[in-house]
C-alpha cells in the first residue's frame, strides 16, 4: 500500500490523500464520504455498519472496506491534515478514536477508560490501543511533533494538542508558570514516563486569527487581565 498526500501550499483547501492498494491490500476507511475518486473493480468497495462501539465513539455509522488492486482519493476539508502511523508488535501508544481516518486489515483495538478525573476535563470516556502490524491514519489541524518522555524531567503539552501517548506515562492534568501565565493557558498534561507522545501544533491557529483580526480594545484587555479570559471571551 502507497499514499500520497498532496497540499496545495498556495491555498487555503486541505488535502487530497491518494491510496495506491496493491492485490490483498485491504484498507478501512471510517469516513467514507471523503472518498472522491475510485479507480478499480466495483466490487473493490464493500461498504458495511461499524459496530457499535464504533458508531458510538465516531458518531457515524459506515465504514468503507477497499481492496485492492486499486486506487482512491479522499478528500480533507481546509484546516484538517492526515498523519501515517506505522504500528508494530509492542505498540503501546493510547489515541483518541473520533480522529481515526483509517486503519488497514490486521489491525486490533482495545480500550482503555480513563480516570474520572480526566474525563470531566478532556470529555473523553476512553482511549484507544492499536495491535499488531500496519498502519492507521490519523486527522490533525496541523503538523504532528514528537518529544521523548523522561521519567523525571516532565513535558507540558497541551490538553487539546495531545495526539498520543504510552500507555504506562504518569499524566497530571495542571497548568505551570507564574499566576499570570496559569490563568492564561489551556490546561496541560505534565508528562513523564518513557517512550514517545505525538501532538499536533495546529490547534492554537483560531487562537491567532482572533488575535490578528481587529477586536475591540475592551475584549482584548478583558481578554488578558480575567483569569482564563483567553477561554471564556472569544
Amino acid at each position: 500500500m502507497n499514499i500520497q498526500i498532496n497540499t496545495d501550499n498556495n491555498a487555503p483547501i486541505g488535502q487530497a490523500v491518494t491510496f495506491s492498494l496493491m492485490k490483498g491490500d485491504l484498507v478501512h476507511i471510517l469516513h467514507p464520504e471523503q472518498i472522491v475518486a475510485y479507480r478499480g473493480p466495483s466490487n473493490g468497495r464493500n461498504d458495511r455498519f461499524m459496530n457499535m462501539n464504533r458508531m458510538y465513539r465516531k458518531r457515524k455509522m459506515i465504514q468503507s472496506d477497499m481492496l485492492g488492486p486499486s486506487q482512491f482519493v479522499a478528500a480533507l476539508p481546509p484546516g484538517f491534515a492526515m498523519k501515517s502511523i506505522d504500528i508494530n508488535e509492542g505498540s503501546d501508544l493510547l489515541y483518541d478514536f473520533r480522529s481515526l481516518f483509517y486503519f488497514s486489515d490486521g489491525i486490533t483495538m482495545q480500550t482503555r477508560i480513563l480516570s474520572m478525573k480526566n474525563i470531566l476535563v478532556t470529555h473523553d470516556v476512553i482511549k484507544v490501543k492499536f495491535s499488531g502490524t500496519g498502519q492507521i491514519g490519523i486527522l490533525t489541524q496541523g503538523p504532528v511533533c514528537q518529544t521523548e518522555l523522561h521519567p523525571s524531567e516532565p513535558v507540558y503539552i497541551d490538553a487539546g494538542s495531545l495526539i498520543a501517548y504510552p500507555e504506562n506515562a504518569n499524566l497530571e492534568l495542571t497548568v505551570y508558570g507564574n499566576t499570570l501565565a496559569s490563568q492564561r493557558m489551556n490546561y496541560h498534561w505534565k508528562m513523564t514516563g518513557k517512550g514517545t507522545v505525538l501532538y499536533q501544533a495546529g490547534r492554537q491557529n483560531r487562537q491567532l486569527e482572533n488575535d490578528l483580526n481587529n477586536d475591540g480594545f475592551i475584549k482584548r484587555v478583558l481578554r488578558e487581565i480575567i483569569p482564563f479570559g483567553n477561554i471564556f471571551i472569544k
